[in-house]
């Protein structure tokens, strides 16, 4: 019977959206799609509404329609919000307005999700527990509770029958994406349905509060000898996937600088401080608070001259792929010197724009946007800026779409906003480029290199006594009538082309170079340090096997990199 009534629900669902949005005279939206025109006429069934609606600028009727439409659709226009590589700057800025407070559900209900998911009466988790909720959301909402050991927490509960609505409303969502995809004109460019299923992965992690409580129990570890930043406590004996214990701490808002400067506060060591710890999680530790807005971050009440964040909600983290960390440091060190070619490179090398690029028009490209930049006061420039500057520059050659730098940008916006509200003349320059310069040298410096080596090395002399019998198969199999195939042989004759030089077959033959010299390497090393003593180290490494493996490392990269 409820299969029968799905698609039933799914229409009076679809047509309460289409009469949200004639309500809010939506038209830019229908007039792109033909076969959606007619619902235009949807206006004669939806109220006049607010007075002035229809000259309210699109943004805001957007948004507004957002509101009305439930806690999911707020949701998914905060998370849209973050993609300002597929919104027009003045939509971009009223989604980023949606505020997803709601009215709490009842006390009785929370008590009721907590006692199930922990299998326990209240009154065996928590000496005290309020019923008031003490913040509501879309997701879930909070109480403030006491533990029997007498430690101030903090119960963050899930909306019961979240999940089912969720489910619901996502449907609807991947079927307007899917029919957005189709028929409107900028579809397969703007991959509405890839956007929905972004939104989908972050709603549903965001729904397991046992991953939050997992994501503030790594930020944790990540900075516990730090005075900077703080993250509270998790109790895990507490926590499950539908409930998410931990320490309650109170602090300043870090947006109520007449506080701060009230209680004598030094707001340009808290600035600086605060770009410093973005920097240090993005490129240090490659883990980093995404939704770092003022609800999230408070100060901690106690030493004003040396100030220390508190860091709040968990639920939106992001981390890069070790590559895009590298090349996007690299990115900055090349901005800070005013080297557009070093940029230019780096953004074919990353992959992120096809490597037909042609450099010098990308040079200039790039130069066009970053130049500016140097002419400005230093407390003007904006590393965020700079950097969605470049990826929309980038889009003009190619470069597809990086979910996960499109979230880091909009949080290097967040966090400089914050910065300048707190201190207006903080300088991103003086405080980016130094601590950059230092997290970049301890992750890729000697020190590092050594560590790595001393991690990886005993897994490469596992795998190195394989080696001379792998590299004699690959050789065999390229050799022909006992000669190393080491160009490309076509046919000849009439109507042939001549044999290739492509630089694919030059990159080809110089890989198999390496590769043998690389099985020679190890298999001489190998020989020639057969009697050196096994005790005779350096720095706390045996050499011999050391050297065997470094050298034939070396080969291998040398042939992976002219393979390239």
């Amino acid at each position: 019977m409820s299969r029968l009534l799905r698609p039933l629900q799914r229409t009076r669902r679809l047509l309460g959206i289409a009469r949200i949005l004639a309500r809010y005279r939506i038209d830019d939206l229908l007039t792109d799609f033909p076969l959606l025109r007619p619902f235009k006429r949807l206006r004669i069934l939806a109220p006049v509404g607010r007075r002035g609606i229809a000259d309210a600028p699109a943004g805001a009727r957007i948004r507004m329609a957002l509101e009305e439409l439930g806690p999911i659709f707020v949701k998914f226009g905060q998370i849209v919000s973050t993609r300002r590589d597929l919104l027009p700057p003045d939509i971009a800025d009223e989604l980023a307005k949606l505020q997803d407070d709601v009215p709490p559900f009842p006390g009785a209900q929370a008590v009721a999700i907590i006692e199930r998911s922990l299998n326990k009466p209240l009154t065996e988790l928590f000496a005290e527990f309020d019923t008031r909720a003490l913040a509501s959301a879309s997701v879930a909402q909070v109480h403030a509770a006491r533990t029997h050991d007498g430690r101030e927490v903090v119960a963050k509960v899930i909306r019961p029958g979240m999940r089912k609505r969720i489910v619901r409303d996502l449907e609807l969502l991947f079927a307007l994406a899917r029919f957005a995809e189709k028929y409107w004109q900028h579809g397969p460019r703007l991959r509405p349905v890839d956007v929905v299923e972004e939104f989908e992965k972050t709603i549903f992690d965001e729904l397991d509060l046992q991953r939050e409580a997992a994501n503030c129990s790594l930020l944790g570890r990540n900075w516990q000898d730090s005075d900077d930043l703080y993250v509270p406590q998790v109790f895990w004996s507490h926590t499950t996937e539908d409930v998410f214990v931990m320490e309650r701490i109170d602090g300043i808002a870090v947006d109520d600088v007449e506080t701060l400067r009230r209680e004598g506060y030094d707001l340009k060591k808290l600035a600086e401080r605060g770009v410093r710890i973005f920097y240090t999680q993005v490129f240090r530790d490659n883990f980093f608070h995404a939704d770092m807005h003022p609800g999230n971050i408070k100060v901690a009440r106690d030493c004003p001259e040396n100030p220390t964040y508190l860091s709040l909600d968990f639920g939106i983290m992001g981390s890069l792929p070790r590559a895009d960390q590298y090349y996007l440091a690299q990115n900055f060190d090349a901005f800070f010197n005013r080297d557009y070619r070093r940029i230019a490179r780096l953004h074919i090398e990353s992959g992120w724009v096809p490597p037909n690029t042609r450099v010098e028009e990308f040079e200039a490209a790039i130069r066009t946007v970053c130049e500016p930049n140097f002419a400005k006061p230093l407390s003007e420039i904006s590393f965020g800026v700079v950097l969605f500057k470049l990826f929309k520059v980038a889009r003009r050659f190619n470069m597809e779409v990086q979910p996960q730098l499109v979230l880091l940008q909009k949080t290097l916006l967040n966090i400089e906003g914050l910065g300048r509200q707190t201190y207006p003349e903080l300088d991103l320059w003086a405080t980016a480029k130094p601590a950059l310069e230092e997290i970049m040298s301890a992750q890729h410096g000697m020190h590092s290199a050594r560590k790595t080596l001393q991690e990886n090395l005993p897994r490469w002399l596992e795998h190195a006594v394989d080696m001379p019998m792998l590299m004699h198969e690959y050789l065999r199999q390229q050799t022909r009538h006992g000669r190393l195939l080491l160009e490309q042989v076509e046919p000849r004759g009439p109507g042939r082309s001549k044999p290739r030089n492509t630089r694919h077959d030059r990159s080809h033959r110089a890989g198999t170079f390496h590769a043998v010299i690389s099985a020679g390497a190890m298999i001489a090393t190998a020989i020639l340090l057969q009697g050196t003593p096994v005790g005779v180290q350096w720095h706390g490494l045996a050499l011999a096997p050391m050297l065997t493996g470094s050298l034939s490392a070396l080969f291998l990269f040398l042939g992976w990199r002219a393979a390239r």
